[in-house]
């Protein structure tokens, strides 16, 4: 008898996740300390919580609108004028359960069968898989590491558009690498784009997580409004809400039609508690933020202290995010590694292979965790490295 399911045929070949894969070897065994996912231990702060209580008190327990509710719509939008001076009406702005949920609207309201993404990478395996499950191919161009930083090479990343191409995805700041677009470079690409009708969509997820700067530069400061560009947004970093599920994207005006039907026919609408628990971030979360950002900061400095005593790591000093991406010298094939950390020394991280093919020989740390986990995670790898 056949045992297939006879599933989508995009679904029974889509590329595997290797940084999925190793989380759920790690879970598997005992006494593991990861610093695999892209998440740290600083609890979701008390304000957030009395958010979700008064929300519930108020009855806010129902369906909601399916792109959120205005009040909290209006306030993404006041978070925009106070961070960049930006005017977003909020029929620009679409409230969703994730900001992978909102990666997923904005790829579904652009992609055929067969059209094509030009992904900048190193990038987070779940965005490309949103691409394959559109049914459209992605072509990767990859960020160049010379010189102790990572660069953009303008030209290779224009180049490598076709008339195919659709999308232009890209990560600012990126995770893995904790690289910037810089505004210039935004207004290079976009005026590239817009010559050739292409959409720009740009992850912004981690662009408050920066260290020299209040704010990543974002596509919004250098777009006109009805630029085809969409930008993903979360709360889950920012504000320590990894598993609350709630996000944002921001589009044209003219899309939010098209996002509305999307998001009908997907989740009908997102959360209610957890908009109202949103909105409470967005409008006294400076000072978390800050408090977030020093410890990190610390953490980040602290550990290239550790890795300049190891001589088989080489690790680029991130602009932003709480990530250490670093190559392990004699060790190219990542996935063999992160297996032999987790058996070996107990230590779970995220290999490089996760991030597209520039990845390889590259391992992913998050060092957004207590000093204490972080001084032992080197210590383990320090010791498996020997």
């Amino acid at each position: 008898m056949d045992d297939k399911l006879n599933l989508r045929r995009c679904i029974e070949n889509l590329s595997l996740n290797p940084g999925a894969e190793m989380v759920r070897y790690g879970r598997a065994k005992k006494d593991i300390l990861s610093l695999a996912q892209g998440e740290g231990d600083m609890p979701t702060p008390d304000f957030i919580m009395e958010g979700v209580r008064k929300a519930m008190m108020a009855g806010k327990t129902f369906y909601g609108p399916v792109l959120g509710y205005e009040e909290v719509r209006q306030e993404v939008s006041n978070y925009y004028t106070r961070l960049y001076n930006i005017n977003m009406p909020t029929n620009r702005i679409f409230m969703t359960g994730s900001g992978t949920t909102a990666m997923h609207f904005a790829l579904n309201a652009l992609l055929d069968k067969g059209d094509e993404v030009v992904a900048l990478t190193p990038i987070w395996k779940n965005l490309l898989g949103a691409v394959e499950l559109a049914q459209a191919k992605f072509r990767e161009v990859a960020l160049r590491e010379t010189e102790g930083q990572w660069q953009l090479d303008m030209d290779r990343l224009i180049s490598a558009c076709t008339k195919k191409t659709k999308v232009i995805l890209i990560t600012t700041p990126s995770n893995p690498a904790g690289w910037v677009m810089s505004r210039e470079e935004m207004q290079v690409l976009l005026e590239f784009a817009r010559s050739q009708g292409i959409w720009i969509v740009s992850d912004e997820v981690y662009g408050r997580i920066i260290y020299d700067r209040p704010h990543a530069p974002s596509f919004l400061e250098v777009a006109e409004s009805e630029d085809r560009l969409f930008i993903i947004n979360s709360f889950s970093k920012a504000w320590a809400m990894t598993g609350w599920r709630m996000g944002w994207l921001v589009g044209p005006a003219q899309s939010e039609n098209a996002i509305r039907d999307i998001a009908l026919y997907n989740n009908l609408c997102p959360p209610s508690l957890t908009q109202y628990a949103a909105m409470e971030a967005l409008r006294h979360g400076e000072p978390f933020i800050r408090q977030q950002l020093d410890l990190w900061q610390s953490n980040m400095d602290f550990l290239f202290k550790r890795f300049e005593t190891i001589d088989r790591i080489h690790a680029v000093c991130p602009q932003s995010t709480f990530y250490a991406f670093f190559r392990v010298e004699n060790e190219p094939d990542c996935l063999t590694l992160a297996r032999r950390l987790i058996d070996e020394a107990g230590l779970s991280l995220a290999p490089g292979c996760a991030f597209g093919k520039i990845g390889t020989g590259y391992m992913r740390l998050c060092f957004a965790v207590s000093q204490k986990k972080l001084d032992e995670a080197v210590d383990r790898l320090e010791k498996a490295l020997k």
